[in-house]
């Protein structure tokens, strides 16, 4: 293992840089593969949506009274169009009445809900009206130009409410206007021309249809009323009731316009026309071809604009508005045209039978051919509508013309009345609500439908601030695992930037370290020091930043609080690094009470500060470091973020719960981000978890979190909500932590043995529970990565997985205990996902008797064994370990269970080739077995598939399939005998006594001189950065009282613990005042100067710089060593010379401009670590009086806690134990009874007797087998759904994501770094007398 030693020597200069440290690229084939997706998509709404009207179009053509079909087609094609105006509201229905059933009812508002089913029922009137009255009299031209119309009363209420921010761009809407109302007259002289010269017969109805077409656009257009009334603002209350009860509301609207269709089909065509005659919807023989070609028009029609719609949402969440959505759907009307006179032009040749010159001639032929069987209908009815236009003029083709303007004039009318659409902003990944006014699309208008369905005015123009905590926990982490998290905190820094400037994902964040058994007792001199651990943490804090910076860190401070110590770090780019290190002493340790500590004090403490800004604590001004060259101080760092927040709400307010070996990405971060932010209802989200380290256990996990990853979670997430966000790597919504029974209850002591198990042996699930019987949703994103380490060891790994199991069984029971209250206050949990849940638990209760029966099916095939005595020899193993679990130690079992897990995995390996075999024996596959192994391989291939970055995963699932009998097994058994076991299990703490001395005594005398005693001792200290180690001297003098018989010698009070902890500040400081010495501040400098002048012009100056300020620094220390560290006066002395020295050189350079950064740079180089005193001890007393005081327990207690978890203990391993002994019982007597008296046949064809033989299978084995496979195709289905969504995100952040480039040149006052730029800073003048 390499460490990073923060000291560096003077001959020592070298360094490795840790994996990750450096800057983030853009992968170029992931921004090729976002351009495919937006082309792809973009591609796909307009093939949609060009196929879906064009399926309309011919089927309106097809049911005309004037095609070539006859009475019987056109009836049945006329109800194909009106499946197609169904289709929609059906699927509404379905939606709106899945989410009263199973999510939230309220009850709608009367007097609102009848407003929408009036405006909704007008609108299925006009829809029907023009799609089953009026466009069968019209030809296919005119039926593509007339849904144009559709657009008029939202461009009159755009004009009426003035919705353009911009004053000129009220020409749009008055345009569309005008040129809607010019293409309606141009329709009405185009049929005047059209019977005034007889063309196809046109008779004077037409005009009556005319009028009726208008009419009804203008009915169908009050659809989409409520953008307008949004975008403006208007009818808040109606609006608002809408959104509580819209689901219940589209029910039944939907269910009135599917009656208002029918009613409309059936006066006009069976009242009215007459044209329906019941018996001729009996299709048959011959009559096949009509039949296929409806329902294929039908099913084009319905899937293509649900598809449409469909992508355009894709699109408008990809932030490919323009290219993807608002392109394609201009583009439709025109494709289609393109498409029908392409069609014309190259296929109208094959239908010119008669060899007839001319177009009318050609028209008038086209009856010859309706009764020939080799020609296409479609083509045909198409042409033959063409034929009913001013071309088939028999006088004049030039009014030809008036229908092609009519065409320009309504394309030009919509896109005109949609310019808005060219203009949104669209967040990533924006709810589906917030892009669209309407849920419900109009399948006959998909073009128009969603450009006037999209919000005129979205709810947020600009993403809202966040600020982001993020909180680590530690305990005992190795050297290695620290350097993952600190890695991973100053990537975010880096990627984040000054804080004060401005940043497209729009976040600020604070970084937390809390760091468990943080501090030891020297044994010699009962002093309170940091333990090693902290030692290892200073390091790596100091080596990562030198690694991202080539420099020390620039400003350190080292508090005393009432749990411990404090120390403060400035990031780099100016954000904040705190570590909390607690003494287990005076505050509760483990990771639940470090998470409950840092919730009330960045949640409670700070968010009450931050909105009583008179009681924010006075900073303290002494800090030079932080003091600017114009003679004013700013609010330090910490104070600034405190400040932010005063303008942030709870809601906006995240806690980032981290592992202290976690390693990710600021992407991982911004992705979760993006679901808190979208989605209110989201308390938690949590990411996609990879196991690191090596070796078979490590391999095993491997797979294991993959499939718990790509199936399990992928199906919560789809089907209910999360009920695990792990702490390793979670984002918390703020006010969902701070809710009713939250936060309060999570601070619970527990007391009885069935809490020990559930509060204290899984935290991260027991939150998530209180989170989800609240009515908040947790969410998972496989696209916001995270890794940590996972137990590499046998023992290691039981004992983590004893603690998990348990626990985990206890909240997912304690859920569906409350399922009924959850799903009332839960809008994400249904009674059908409590139902999934509970079918999950009990396959994982009967996991033990699975795995036997598995076993027992591996004896049978590979001994020859019957059946009945194959189970009894499986069922031996498993009792044999739970007697050595009841009877042994802990180490004992897991000793055992290692044996045994090796001989199960070879049984296994057998296993696996004894199935293959016997499908080779059967000669088929489809044995439930056969079948089982082949779909679950298939499955789990696709998976890996559609997870490329994961696919080499696929290769440790031959370890997880040979490993199932140790991990459904043994593992079950020992997690529920040792239950009774509440300790963590890995990484125990050292007893006080068994901490690692780091001094070696030499000598120690105690000498008596005069009235002095004298104590000198020698000792060797264990240096573990100096191999020699070094030897200290220490002498101890006190005034001698032992002459004195009224007095006493001091002593060390029995109760050390609480002493104060002053003792350890000096060396921690003495650590960071390192960064003085010689060769270290030559190397800041020069690192300094070129961090602080990173912009490309100005290289010169910054060579310059560095090269006069180095010899200055040489000529002024030649007398220091290296390593000698300089005294105040010394630095101050040394400072005014540098700065002289470097305004000399600005000055001629002429670059004066630039004298503040430096001398600020010169300034940070110089700075000396600063004991700081806290301000919120008030706090802190409270705070640890009131929920973490050192728990301890009497004897007495801890005897009732152990009796209990032991009943507790024998309770879960009875119901166990019975539940999986009656299914293997069940099992057993069924191979007794036989296969031939009960069982179930499953055939199968031999091709060497050619006879059919039968397999014959117990029905309780196929059962199970069933309902397993049911499971593992809804989280099949689920992953699926879930895929498509992850990779629109990825997409969508893909086009929004930060690059990092070269600083651009800056002006004299535009400096990223100067203060005045951020717009919450608070100056606070300062007098000060500066020297010459």
């Amino acid at each position: 293992m390499f460490k990073f030693f923060s000291n560096m020597d003077t001959w020592d200069p070298f360094q490795l840089n840790p994996v990750g440290a450096e800057k983030e690229q853009k992968k170029r084939c992931l921004l090729v593969a976002q351009y495919f997706v937006a082309v792809f998509v973009g591609v796909a709404v307009l093939v949609s949506a060009v196929v879906a009207k064009g399926s309309l179009l011919v089927l309106s053509a097809l049911s005309s009274p004037n095609s070539l079909r006859g009475d019987k087609d056109q009836q049945f094609y006329m109800l194909m169009l009106v499946f197609c105006l169904v289709f929609p509201n059906f699927l509404v229905f379905l939606k709106s009445l899945w989410r009263c059933a199973f999510k939230t009812f309220v009850a709608p508002n009367l007097k609102t809900m009848a407003l929408i089913c009036v405006i909704e029922s007008l609108v299925s009137l006009g829809t029907s009206l023009l799609v089953l009255v009026v466009m069968p009299h019209f030809d296919i031209l005119t039926n593509l130009f007339i849904s144009g119309g559709v657009c008029i009363v939202s461009a009159v209420l755009q004009i009426v409410y003035r919705l353009q921010r911009e004053n000129w761009k009220i020409l749009f809407p008055i345009c569309s206007l005008l040129l809607t109302s010019a293409g309606y007259c141009l329709l009405g002289m185009d049929y005047y021309i059209r019977e005034a010269s007889h063309v196809d017969g046109q008779k004077e109805d037409c005009f009556y249809y005319v009028g009726l077409g208008i009419f009804s656009s203008f009915l169908v257009s009050l659809c989409w009323w409520e953008n307008t009334m949004q975008a403006k603002n208007r009818m808040q209350k109606v609006l608002a009731e809408l959104e509580g009860f819209r689901d219940f509301v589209f029910v039944i609207s939907s269910i009135l316009r599917i009656l208002v269709i029918g009613a409309v089909y059936l006066i006009y065509h069976k009242l009215l026309n007459k044209s329906i005659e019941w018996n001729n919807f009996n299709l048959a023989g011959h009559e096949g071809d009509i039949l296929q070609i409806g329902l294929v028009l039908f099913f084009l029609q319905a899937f293509c604009s649900a598809a449409s719609h469909w992508f355009g949402v894709v699109a408008c969440k990809i932030n490919a508005v323009r290219m993807s959505f608002a392109l394609p759907m201009c583009c439709t009307g025109p494709a289609v045209l393109g498409l029908v006179l392409v069609l014309f032009l190259t296929q109208a040749e094959g239908f010119n039978s008669a060899d007839a010159i001319g177009i009318n001639n050609f028209c008038r032929n086209l009856h010859l051919l309706k009764d020939k069987n080799t020609t296409n209908v479609v083509m045909l009815e198409m042409f033959r509508s063409i034929c009913r236009t001013s071309l088939n003029n028999d006088y004049f083709q030039w009014p030809f013309a008036m229908l092609v303007l009519e065409g320009v004039c309504m394309w030009g009318g919509f896109v005109t009345c949609t310019y808005y659409v060219w203009k949104i902003k669209v967040q990533r990944i924006e709810r589906t609500s917030q892009l669209f006014v309407r849920r419900l699309y109009e399948s006959a208008f998909i073009d128009l439908s969603l450009l006037l369905n999209t919000k005129m005015k979205l709810p947020k123009d600009e993403l809202q601030n966040v600020v982001i905590y993020l909180c680590a926990t530690m305990w005992h982490e190795t050297y290695d695992e620290m350097l993952k998290i600190l890695t991973s905190m100053f990537r975010l820094d880096r990627y984040r930037g000054d804080p004060k400037e401005e940043h497209k994902d729009s976040f600020d964040f604070e970084s937390h370290i809390f760091v468990d058994d943080a501090f030891m007792t020297e044994k010699e001199t009962g002093k309170r020091l940091v333990n090693e651990y902290v030692e290892d943490l200073i390091h790596v804090v100091t080596e990562v930043y030198r690694v991202f910076t080539n420099k020390e860190p620039d400003d350190v401070s080292i508090i005393e609080t009432p749990y411990g110590g404090r120390l403060m770090f400035v990031l780099p780019e100016g954000n904040m690094l705190y570590v909390h290190l607690k003494d287990k002493g005076r505050i509760r340790n483990k990771k639940r009470w470090s998470q409950i500590m840092y919730m009330y004090y960045l949640l409670g403490w700070k968010g009450y500060i931050t909105k009583n800004p008179q009681k924010m604590p006075r900073m303290d001004t002494s800090r030079e470091s932080l003091i600017s060259m114009d003679g004013e101080i700013f609010l330090l760092p910490q104070y600034d973020n405190d400040n932010k927040r005063r303008f942030i709400s709870d809601d906006n307010t995240y806690i980032l719960a981290l592992d202290g070996d976690t390693d990710f990405h600021p992407k991982a971060v911004v992705l979760l981000v993006d679901r808190l932010r979208m989605y209110y209802n989201v308390g938690a989200a949590c990411g996609r978890i990879h196991p690191t380290g090596m070796g078979p256990m490590v391999w095993y996990q491997k797979f294991e979190y993959a499939v718990g990853h790509w199936l399990q979670k992928t199906a919560e997430h789809v089907f209910g909500s999360v009920l695990c966000s792990p702490g390793c790597f979670s984002l918390f919504r703020g006010s969902a932590l701070m809710d009713d029974n939250v936060l309060k209850k999570y601070t619970t002591t527990a007391t009885r043995g069935a809490e020990y198990v559930q509060y204290d042996q899984g935290e991260d699930r027991w939150l998530c529970t209180l989170l989800l019987q609240q009515g908040w949703r947790v969410e998972y994103n496989a696209a916001s990565d995270a890794y940590t380490n996972s137990p590499q060891e046998f023992k290691e790994f039981y004992n983590q997985r004893r603690r998990w199991g348990p626990s985990t069984l206890a909240n997912t029971l304690d859920l569906l205990h409350s399922g009924k209250e959850t799903v009332k206050r839960n809008q994400s949990i249904s009674s059908l996902y409590i139902f999934y849940q509970m079918f999950t638990v009990g396959s994982s209760i009967l996991g033990p008797a699975s795995v036997t029966l598995m076993v027992a099916g591996a004896f049978q095939f590979i001994f020859r064994m019957n059946g009945a005595i194959a189970i009894v020899i499986s069922c031996v193993p498993p009792v044999f370990y739970i007697i050595i679990c009841f009877a042994t130690k802990a180490n004992t079992q897991i000793t055992i269970a290692a044996v045994m897990s090796v001989l199960y995995a070879f049984l296994m390996t057998a296993s696996f080739f004894s199935i293959i075999g016997d499908m080779v024996v059967q000669g088929t596959f489809l044995t439930p077995t056969g079948v089982f192994l082949v779909s679950m391989a298939i499955m789990y291939l696709v998976t890996a598939i559609l997870h490329p970055e994961e696919f080499g995963l696929i290769i440790y699932g031959l370890m997880y399939f040979i490993c199932i009998p140790s991990g459904y097994l043994l593992l079950t058994i020992y997690s529920l005998v040792n239950m009774n076991n509440v300790s963590w299990g890995t990484r125990e703490s050292k007893e006080e006594g068994e901490q690692k001395q780091t001094q070696s005594v030499l000598c120690n005398k105690d000498c008596r001189l005069c009235c002095w005693d004298m104590k000198i001792q020698v000792r060797l200290r264990e240096n573990r950065h100096k191999p020699l180690g070094e030897c200290i001297c220490r002498v101890k003098l006190s005034f001698c009282l032992a002459d004195n018989p009224g007095s006493r010698k001091p002593h060390a009070s029995a109760d050390h613990k609480f002493r104060h902890t002053e003792n350890w500040v000096e060396p921690v400081k003495e650590e960071f005042l390192k960064k003085l010495t010689y060769f270290n501040m030559k190397r800041n400098l020069q690192a300094q100067i070129r961090y602080t002048l990173r912009n490309k012009n100005q290289d010169d100056v910054v060579e310059d710089l560095i090269l006069m300020l180095t010899d200055t620094l040489n000529i002024r220390l030649s007398k220091a060593g290296p390593e000698d560290i300089l005294a105040q006066a010394e630095i101050d002395e040394l400072q005014h010379e540098l700065t002289n020295q470097a305004r000399h050189i600005l000055k001629n350079n002429k670059m004066m401009k630039l004298e503040k950064r430096v001398k600020r740079a010169i300034e940070k180089t110089l700075s000396a670590p600063q004991v700081q005193r806290l301000d919120e001890n008030d706090f802190w007393d409270k705070l640890i009086e009131r929920y973490l005081t050192p728990i301890s327990d009497t004897q007495e207690h801890k005897n009732r806690v152990s009796k209990e978890l032991k009943s507790l203990r024998n309770k879960a391993v009875f119901l166990y134990f019975i539940i999986n002994v009656l299914w293997v019982v069940a099992t057993f007597f069924l191979q007794l009874i036989g296969n031939d008296i009960i069982s179930i046949k499953i055939p199968k064809f031999s091709e060497e007797k050619n006879i059919t033989e039968y397999l014959k299978v117990e029905p309780l084995s196929l059962m199970f087998l069933f309902s397993f496979a049911i499971l593992l195709l809804v989280q099949f289905v689920a992953m699926l759904y879930h895929r498509v969504y992850t990779l629109i995100h990825v997409v969508s952040y893909r086009g929004t994501e930060k690059d990092y480039k070269e600083r651009e040149p800056v002006g004299n006052n535009t400096h990223p770094n100067a203060p005045n730029e951020f717009k919450y800073c608070q100056k606070v003048t300062l007098v000060k007398n500066f020297k010459e």
